[in-house]
């Protein structure tokens, strides 16, 4: 599978979806096998094999980490996605490994089976409600309805975290930065549908100084500026007193990141904002799909403590143009 054959048009705010299986014993239907269906971004994707052979990993710190394996030259850990997704995965088949790559990492995931791609607009993806988020430990990012079936997104990002507990990607901001920050009282807003990736990055960025409106995707994030530009026309005043800066994630339900920069840049009114997309799909294959959009600045969350200086010299590049 190939990336650079199915790359979509920036701003459509469409995505392709690899659709695969985990089959698991029905135990409340006589032992039936029952097949679950889960959906992954085609731009995480790097391929899709047969199970290779694997060699064990010394002092592996969770049963869902299998091995790894050699696949040209790169030695690439393999997690068992059914353990992860609390499923008792059952062979009906031979499984596949899907080996994917983001935040400048490579995971291969153990499956029972892959389907087929989707394309689909995020409008079909719907944002999961507060209790399936609970019942599934915030693993799933989004649900869409395919061909007659319920297929869940799955939050990789946050199952690699969950694997990874001694990954901090966190720092104390440079006081000197925050003492800028906080004199100019400056207020960004993001957009991200990951609970824990929203909940650090506001962290980070109020560590720094900034005011933080948080948002769950790209339509609240619009919703939420023309609510400002609404008001701001009532009291007399610009959009620059309500906002500084826009940080995005590029995948979310309704309306993803790509289409939220696409909106604001098309927009006289807005254009001038500092748009900073935060995703873990940003590599030098998609980079210029960001820039096709007008996007100021791109950083993929493996570089995440780089945030809020990225994010600062975005606003001072804006301020001296307009000064």
């Amino acid at each position: 599978m190939s990336q650079t054959n199915i790359l979509l048009e920036s701003g459509t705010n469409e995505l392709e979806i690899v659709e695969f299986f985990i089959d698991e014993t029905d135990s409340v239907h006589g032992g039936t096998t029952r097949r679950n269906f889960y959906g992954i971004n085609v731009a995480k994707v790097v391929e899709i094999i047969r199970l290779p052979e694997l060699t064990d990993m010394p002092d592996a710190t969770n049963a869902a980490v299998l091995g790894a394996f050699d696949l040209r030259s790169e030695i690439i850990p393999l997690i068992d996605l059914s353990s992860r997704v609390g499923k008792n995965r059952v062979e009906s088949e031979a499984p596949k490994v899907i080996v994917t790559e983001f935040n400048k990492i490579s995971t291969a995931f153990l499956v029972s089976g892959v389907t087929r791609i989707h394309r689909i607009s995020w409008e079909q993806v719907e944002a999961p409600s507060k209790q399936v988020s609970s019942l599934t430990a915030n693993s799933i990012t989004g649900v869409v309805k395919l061909e007659g079936r319920i297929v869940f997104l799955l939050d990789l990002e946050k199952i690699v975290a969950d694997l990874n507990p001694g990954m901090d990607l966190a720092e104390v901001p440079d006081a000197a930065l925050v003492k800028k920050i906080e004199t100019q009282q400056l207020k960004a807003i993001i957009a991200d549908d990951s609970t824990m990736i929203r909940r650090m990055i506001g962290q980070m960025l109020e560590d720094a100084g900034f005011k933080v409106t948080r948002t769950h995707n790209g339509k609240t994030a619009w919703d939420k500026i023309n609510e400002w530009r609404n008001q701001a026309k009532d009291e007399g005043k610009t959009i620059d007193d309500f906002i500084d800066i826009v940080v995005t994630d590029i995948e979310m339900p309704v309306m993803d990141g790509h289409n939220l920069t696409k909106r604001i840049k098309d927009d006289p009114e807005l254009r001038h904002l500092p748009v900073l997309l935060c995703s873990s799909i940003i590599t030098d294959t998609l980079y210029h799909k960001g820039q096709s959009v007008g996007a100021d600045d791109q950083i993929s969350k493996a570089e995440i403590n780089q945030l809020a200086e990225r994010v600062f010299k975005l606003i001072e590049k804006s301020q001296a143009a307009r000064s």
